[in-house]
């Protein structure tokens, strides 16, 4: 892929997040990476989307070295980098502000699994972070907003729960690739929205069975998938 093909990439899936009523002002971001070149490309900092285009996303290395653009890369930069460096299987990477996740995120509360919308695309409840401790917001406080990330998914797979919560701030998303990590935030949205409501008619609502949890994972992902057609609608039910 070349850098122009990147950038018109993570161009168009950051126009994608405002077009989803995912980010007001600029509050979000998305990144997207060619693992072959160990590029990132990413929005720059505090750009609004109707000011963006192909020339004004950053591209750095996965040091944070900027290598292409005269825009300084989002402050977030740091954050997927880390992601990148410890899940080798995405692609791209979407945080917003998303007004629904980042409820939950600053209740400190993951996002349980109460029904098959969840189950689709979440392999159990999304998780949150720890709250971070005041050495690590005070120095390098991006890069440690990614290990705590990273902390939380010691024992889970991130293809298997592409989202997090971090505590006190808000979802990250990924995906193959940065088009993919915004549809995964479109959904964690709307999941966390349809848990609010489900939340406030039934306060005490257990979480859905193991059995639906399984099922309709099932159904999208892993080999024994039969949703869908090829050239079918990716988000259908």
């Amino acid at each position: 892929m070349s850098t122009r093909d990147l950038r018109e990439q993570v161009l168009e899936a950051n126009l994608a997040i405002a077009r989803s009523g995912l980010a007001k002002l600029t509050w979000g971001n998305t990144s997207g990476i060619d693992r072959d070149r160990g590029l990132v490309a990413i929005k720059p900092s505090g750009v609004p989307y109707d000011e963006l285009d192909a020339d004004t996303i950053a591209v750095v290395d996965l040091e944070g070295t900027v290598v292409e653009g005269d825009m300084r890369p989002s402050t977030d930069t740091a954050t997927h980098l880390e992601l990148y460096r410890a899940f080798a299987g995405i692609g791209g990477i979407t945080h917003t502000h998303s007004f629904h996740a980042t409820a939950f995120a600053q209740a400190r509360r993951e996002l349980p699994f109460l029904g098959t919308t969840h189950a689709d695309h979440f392999r159990g409840p999304v998780p949150v972070t720890r709250e971070m401790r005041p050495e690590e917001i005070a120095t390098d406080y991006e890069l440690n907003t990614g290990r705590v990330i990273v902390e939380r998914f010691a024992a889970l797979d991130p293809r298997d729960m592409p989202a997090v919560l971090v505590a006190q701030h808000g979802p990250f998303a990924w995906g193959s690739d940065a088009a993919d990590s915004v549809q995964n935030a479109v959904i964690l949205e709307a999941v966390a929205e349809l848990a609010l409501h489900t939340l406030a008619l039934a306060p005490g609502v257990p979480p859905a069975s193991e059995d639906i949890l399984a099922r309709h994972y099932s159904r999208k992902h892993g080999p024994d998938a039969y949703y869908g057609n090829a050239t079918g609608p990716r988000t259908a039910t």
